[in-house]
């Protein structure tokens, strides 16, 4: 008999949320007029998701009407990040301006202004699927796994399906599309987790096209 999945956290989507604070400065720094970095950053990802700010609602509900400091939640509380209040406000104080941010948000979520990502998280949850790529198979311990780069792309065909692979071309076009400079798109494919030099007498959107090229096609293993 299979086992059953594991159950996803119960606060997994307010975690997401309090991921995006921690990426920027592990403070909330919300008021009840403007959203801070962390909370920016979120609804921006949210804008192209908003079910996913529905299910961050109801688990700062859910958690409020329990209690921070409850046994009852004691371990699901301790797996998330741990952001600071400001001086003189609680946790629970900052989590109730951010649902005031995300209700409004849920009123039309055209509102947010719509700029490229700001930080690691942001670029993570964006391209999700070229951030596993890169972040699995083109890190700087890429060799201690593959001869090559261009083996570890290989081996990145290989292992997964044409369903999967054309959703991480289909994200290389959006990231050359949205980033123009190439000093932007080190800064995206380094969060994404390219910790690699392009090819010699290869720029790095050039390398990229390169990659998506590979992924698309579905190219067999090069040669050693």
């Amino acid at each position: 008999m299979s086992q059953a999945p594991p159950l996803e956290p119960r606060f997994y989507e307010l975690g997401e949320l309090l991921e995006a604070y921690a990426n920027a400065g592990f403070m909330f720094t919300d008021t009840v007029e403007t959203p801070g970095p962390g909370l920016a950053s979120y609804l921006r990802i949210a804008a192209r998701d908003p079910a996913r700010a529905v299910t961050a609602v109801r688990q700062i509900d859910e958690l409020l009407s329990v209690g921070l400091f409850s046994e009852e939640i004691a371990d699901d509380v301790e797996d998330l990040p741990h952001i600071r209040p400001p001086m003189g406000t609680s946790v629970e104080d900052c989590l109730r301006i951010a649902r005031g941010h995300l209700n409004r948000f849920l009123e039309d979520p055209s509102r947010v202004p719509q700029v490229n990502p700001q930080n690691a998280w942001e670029w993570n949850e964006r391209f999700p699927q070229l951030s596993q790529f890169l972040g699995a198979y083109l890190h700087r311990n890429y060799s201690e796994f593959y001869a090559t780069p261009e083996d570890a792309i290989d081996d990145y065909v290989v292992d997964h399906d044409p369903e999967v692979r054309a959703q991480a071309a289909q994200e290389i076009t959006e990231l050359l599309t949205m980033v123009s400079s190439d000093q932007e798109l080190h800064t995206a494919t380094t969060a994404l987790g390219l910790d690699l030099l392009p090819p010699d007498g290869m720029s790095l959107r050039q390398w990229l096209e390169l990659m998506r090229q590979k992924v698309t096609d579905g190219d067999q293993p090069s040669d050693a």
